[in-house]
């Protein structure tokens, strides 16, 4: 199941606009190039922003995620036409040979269920050729990130055209490592309307995504650290044989 940020259409419709920095999507596609991938499946590609910025450059683009809304908004934009959009996981997903296949910001982690995970780690070697690549981040969970998730640090008003003033905030519910529960508050302007969307992330070591991968036939090429939040997170580079 999805979280209501991206299975709500209302949510889903401003989910860009209340996140337009998509600059940690830069080293994904320095990624790209110097894999020289032409065939890329975007994992968990909601609505669309990687996935649209490769078929810009030419690039076979499949994108998959869980949220039909987050999908729809993907097809609504200029250039969808050029991508394959799928609704569901991986096991969705027709036969591919695909040389990269990717899992951008926090995709990876909310795939919290430890049956789910390892469902999308064999998906994922299925859909890429042999010397394909798998390529996703994560937080270091020493680096205790969640503390950071509050009120106080995350309150804010976004002016979006056509929709009004929207007040957001996270709050924190539970930490009970490995796993972090947190609810996002969304209040309209323009009639009042509160939503409110939970999602829970798995915060895994470097240990254990090192095993996950080796167990399901991935070779770990090398684990880099990520440049928007240097000493914060872990970039998997794996492949499969």
């Amino acid at each position: 199941m999805a979280d209501e940020c991206f299975a709500h259409p209302r949510l889903a419709a401003i989910y860009d606009p209340l996140d337009p920095d998509r600059s940690d999507l830069d080293a994904y596609l320095r990624i790209v190039e110097e894999l020289g991938a032409r065939q890329v499946l975007d994992i968990g590609c909601g609505t669309g922003v990687f996935a649209l910025l490769l078929a810009d450059r030419g690039i076979d683009v499949v994108g998959i995620d869980p949220a039909r809304a987050s999908i729809d908004v993907a097809r609504s934009k200029p250039g969808s036409d050029r991508v394959r959009w799928f609704c569901g996981d991986v096991t969705a997903l027709p036969p591919l040979r695909t040389d990269l296949a990717t899992m951008t910001a926090n995709v990876a982690q909310a795939i919290a269920d430890p049956h789910a995970w390892r469902k999308t780690l064999r998906g994922a070697h299925e859909a890429l050729r042999p010397g394909g690549h798998l390529v996703f981040e994560t937080r270091d969970p020493t680096g205790r990130a969640w503390e950071e998730w509050t009120r106080e640090t995350s309150y804010r008003v976004t002016e979006i055209p056509g929709v009004g003033s929207v007040e957001t905030w996270v709050q924190l519910i539970e930490v009970s490592p490995p796993l972090v529960t947190f609810r996002w508050t969304y209040v309209f302007a323009a009639d009042g309307q509160v939503l409110t969307s939970d999602s829970t992330l798995r915060f895994r070591d470097r240990d254990e995504v090192e095993s996950d991968l080796v167990a399901h036939g991935y070779v770990v090429q090398e684990v880099r650290d990520a440049p928007d939040r240097p000493g914060r997170e872990f970039v998997f580079l794996a492949r499969r044989p």
